[in-house]
């Protein structure tokens, strides 16, 4: 995406020079000892055995700059532990590893449930954040970079671009959102293209301009997994356990962080990883069952801020939105031809009917329990209820990560 336009109320960093990132590796080496970088991987233990990973994991051994890398695992064996952190063992950096089904941690999580404080299910948002509070508890890290584990097209340039924004001194942010394109011969990120920028963009017929809409419709890949933000800014944001967590990261990150210190950055020219199915036949599993949890997260949001969502409302918003996904198909075929992509409309509309019967059981989800399921506490709010808990999330995790201590 060689444009330099800047568009919505987001600051937009751009990739103008394709594979110019040496530079950012220096200066990211060169401020290493003042401003730590840790760097949290979520991974299931099936994507160490995955196509994706090891070639991750090969690319991550010659990153200079990196002070931490914190890999939050779940679905492991203790034997398998000992193989994902011999997988791990040439990182130049510190490596740790927080054991999400391991015993130490699973008693942090049942004394965090005795003492009311709920942090919801086993899943991708739990996970990082026991990994966040092991970066703050450690105290090596001023910046906290995040990245999924199942990236075919990985490389270092990624990784850098991410860290850059929020470590430099000279460019000060708090908050990366990472952006790319997804396209092989047809273009991907359904969820993304057919729901939330039609939903977004209805929102905003129905309900008029409001700033939280329009802050959200401003970042390119609201879906990325990718992202970096100070510690400081990790102690605050509270955390949705489910499929909504990107969308919720941002709107706790409009919450507690100024405007001017939340960018978004272009990390590659392509991004390729695994694609799930549809699922268009059951909201439990697949793309369906994640507009599900998106829907009702942007719900509860939007409700949070003093709107009113009624069962009429709902019913504007699901025909304002189909309208609007139809027409959005129509601009993707048009981009689809002039670039010569495969481009299959009766599934695109088969996908925009998903989505919409997805946002039909999202509002009545809604409309039963409006509070639904809370968002992970802050870090802050464990500390005050649970002093010494933090010390007890770093020596959880150092015992996990130590092979003599663990006997694994």
């Amino acid at each position: 995406m060689t444009d330099f336009y800047q568009t919505g109320v987001v600051t937009t960093l751009h990739r103008l020079k394709a594979g110019k990132f040496d530079h950012i590796e220096r200066q990211l080496l060169g401020i290493r000892d003042r401003h730590g970088i840790a760097l949290v991987l979520p991974a299931l233990w099936s994507e160490f055995e995955g196509p994706a990973f090891p070639k991750m994991i090969a690319e991550l051994e010659s990153v200079p700059y990196l002070n931490q890398i914190v890999v939050t695992i779940s679905g492991a064996t203790a034997e398998q532990l000992g193989q994902a952190r011999q997988m791990l063992s040439k990182m130049q950096c510190e490596t740790r590893f927080v054991w999400n089904n391991g015993p130490r941690i699973q008693s942090l999580y049942e004394e965090l449930q005795a003492n009311d404080l709920s942090v919801g299910p086993d899943g991708k948002g739990r996970s990082c954040w026991m990994a966040y509070g092991y970066v703050l508890a450690s105290g090596k890290s001023d910046v906290i970079a995040l990245h999924d584990c199942d990236i075919l097209s990985y490389n270092r340039e990624l990784l850098a671009r991410l860290c850059y924004p929020v470590a430099s001194p000279d460019i000060t942010f708090d908050f990366n959102k990472g952006y790319y394109a997804r396209v092989t011969n047809k273009m991907h990120g359904r969820v993304t293209r057919l729901f939330i920028t039609p939903i977004l963009r209805t929102l905003q017929t129905v309900f008029g301009a409001r700033p939280l809409l329009s802050y959200l419709d401003s970042f390119r890949y609201p879906l990325a997994g990718e992202f970096a933000m100070s510690a400081d800014l990790a102690r605050l944001n509270r955390v949705p356990a489910d499929w909504g967590l990107e969308i919720g990261m941002l709107a706790e990150v409009y919450r507690n962080c100024a405007l001017k210190r939340i960018c978004q950055t272009e990390l590659c020219e392509n991004y390729e990883h695994k694609h799930q199915a549809l699922s268009a036949q059951d909201p439990s599993k697949g793309l369906k069952r994640m507009t599900v949890d998106i829907a009702k997260n942007l719900f509860r949001i939007l409700a949070s801020t003093g709107l009113v969502l009624s069962s009429g409302t709902f019913r504007t918003i699901l025909v304002s939105y189909i309208r609007t996904a139809e027409d959005t198909i129509t601009r993707y075929h048009a981009d689809a031809r002039i670039d010569d992509l495969d481009f299959d409309r009766h599934e695109e509309e088969s996908a925009v009917a998903a989505f919409a019967d997805a946002m039909r059981l999202a509002a009545e989800s809604f409309m039963e329990d409006p509070f639904g399921a809370p968002l992970i506490p802050n870090w802050n709010r464990i500390t005050a209820a649970m002093p010494g808990f933090l010390d007890r999330v770093r020596d959880a995790v150092d015992f996990d990560s130590t092979p003599d201590e663990s006997g694994t």
